[in-house]
């Protein structure tokens, strides 16, 4: 297995995991943002390729296995003192940015999918591993990430590596089709 930064060139793959990684959050957002005759997948991959911003693939990283793109890390550090939450925010955001917000100061893993034919094979574990190595090049002690309460295999995958969890809050659905209930925030401290 390979580890790598991504490239502007990945944006596919990377609009592809980030999706993933929200049950069709991002694609939902996308689809509004473009409207009905825009190309939701093509704005994603516009954002990805940008230099600034969160979702900028200069905050990625992709394990390949045998040359293919298994798995995705995105993550960033954290704003030390979050302000308020934007009144204009769509409501479907704000249980995320809450649950941001209680981990001030931290590398804000974001991202972390590995695509469904290489499961099982480590990839989370070396990108966990990975992101809890940039956090301390960094200078961060903490890493936060947010969880939704189906993802069954990457829960057990974060508390088995020592991630804890902070607090909940109930996912917005709105017209967003999706099963999960909770967004689960988890921390762990860098010794």
């Amino acid at each position: 297995m390979l580890i790598r930064e991504a490239k502007a060139s990945d944006a596919a793959d990377l609009v592809r995991y980030i999706n993933m990684a929200a049950d069709d959050l991002p694609l939902h957002f996308w689809k509004r943002s473009v409207g009905p005759e825009g190309d939701p997948w093509a704005w994603g991959r516009e954002r990805a390729m940008r230099e600034t911003g969160g979702f900028s693939y200069r905050n990625a990283w992709l394990a390949e296995v045998e040359g293919q793109v298994a798995a995705c890390l995105l993550g960033y550090p954290a704003e030390d003192e979050p302000g308020p939450i934007d009144p204009d925010t769509p409501p479907i955001f704000v249980p995320l940015l809450e649950l941001e917000a209680l981990a001030p100061g931290s590398w804000y893993l974001n991202v972390l999918a590995t695509d469904g034919a290489f499961r099982g094979k480590g990839c989370g574990s070396a990108l966990l591993a990975h992101a809890e190595a940039v956090t301390r090049a960094t200078g961060r002690q903490v890493v936060s990430l947010i969880a939704a309460d189906t993802h069954l295999d990457a829960l057990r995958l974060y508390r088995a590596k020592g991630y804890q969890e902070v607090a909940r809050r109930a996912v917005v659905k709105q017209d967003w089709d999706v099963a999960a209930t909770e967004w689960i925030l988890f921390t762990k401290r860098l010794g």
